[in-house]
């Protein structure tokens, strides 16, 4: 019940984007800012179709509002919190850097589309010197890691109030690897109509559009063990929020490094096979531990 209302709901919606012109010819709903109508149903419904129909089925089922991991716990789940805050981006940068030093004829060092983006909004006349694209950079990063949690969080509450407090708990007593796989799983197959559609790698890489949606399963994969790891041990969703919050708030930083048309499917987005290394790193350390996607003593019987 629970995945016919998430896929049912996701999947939908992402026909209506489809049928008036797909992401690339999405008609524009607020002229002034440039917002399409595509933008606006992944942000809000598309995003939002995993709580609804977290929701919807507790409703339809009876089961009850039982361990709904709402509760924040912070203290003794603080630590966890603080883990999904910044880790994600750390891991961003770890995977960038990777695939830069893998592939360097694609490093920008000159930050030449920043430096476009900045010139375009400073007065005639105005001085850049590297230095300060640099500074601005570092900014940027600073305040990335800072406060996309808290602004992205209400979209990604969306997200993480269905795979992680309620999908994840329900298929817990198949063990807790083989129940992060499976959400991990789930999870990447429910973008695919988006992916199919250009999101996050274009339509222009070898073997488009149909390795997309299998190199988004791989990355969600491996931040799933993340995401579930700081659920369980934190004992609340809201780390999860955060994490995921965190992770898309630092998502688009290699495009201000990045020269020509890279393979997405491998990076430097975090989307990418080498992109996404920092996070192997991390899912193979949670996954290869015997305790890591346990409950801890104390499980949460409410909230």
């Amino acid at each position: 019940i629970y995945l016919a209302f998430a896929f049912g709901l996701a999947w939908g919606i992402s026909l209506v984007i489809y049928l008036t012109g797909g992401l690339a010819n999405s008609p524009i709903i607020m002229p002034g800012a440039g917002i399409t109508l595509a933008f606006v149903l992944l942000a809000g419904p598309v995003m939002w179709s995993p709580a609804l129909a977290h929701i919807l089925t507790r409703l339809i089922t009876r089961e009850g509002w039982q361990n709904t991991y709402l509760r924040p716990r912070l203290r003794r789940g603080w630590p966890y919190w603080l883990a999904a805050w910044f880790l994600p981006g750390v891991l961003v940068i770890a995977g960038m850097v990777i695939f830069f030093l893998l592939f360097p004829r694609y490093y920008d060092s000159s930050l030449s589309r920043l430096r476009e983006l900045v010139v375009a909004s400073v007065p005639s006349g105005t001085t850049l010197t590297e230095a300060n694209l640099w500074l601005i950079v570092a900014l940027q990063i600073i305040q990335a890691m800072l406060i996309s949690p808290v602004i992205n969080g209400a979209a990604t509450f969306g997200e993480e109030f269905g795979w992680r407090a309620y999908l994840q708990p329900k298929l817990m007593p198949l063990g807790g690897r083989i129940a992060i796989l499976l959400v991990g799983i789930i999870w990447g197959l429910w973008h695919a109509p988006v992916i199919l559609m250009g999101y996050n790698f274009g339509l222009d890489y070898p073997g488009a559009p149909f390795l997309g949606p299998l190199a988004m399963v791989w990355f969600t994969i491996l931040v799933s063990m993340f995401l579930a790891w700081v659920t369980l041990k934190g004992g609340s969703v809201w780390p999860a929020v955060i994490g995921h919050a965190a992770l898309n708030g630092m998502g688009s930083l290699s495009t201000l490094f990045t020269r020509g048309s890279p393979n997405l499917l491998l990076g430097p987005v975090p989307v990418g096979l080498i992109g996404s290394a920092g996070f192997l790193v991390v899912a193979l350390l949670i996954f290869l531990s015997p305790r890591a996607l346990n409950y801890p003593a104390e499980t949460p019987t409410t909230g």
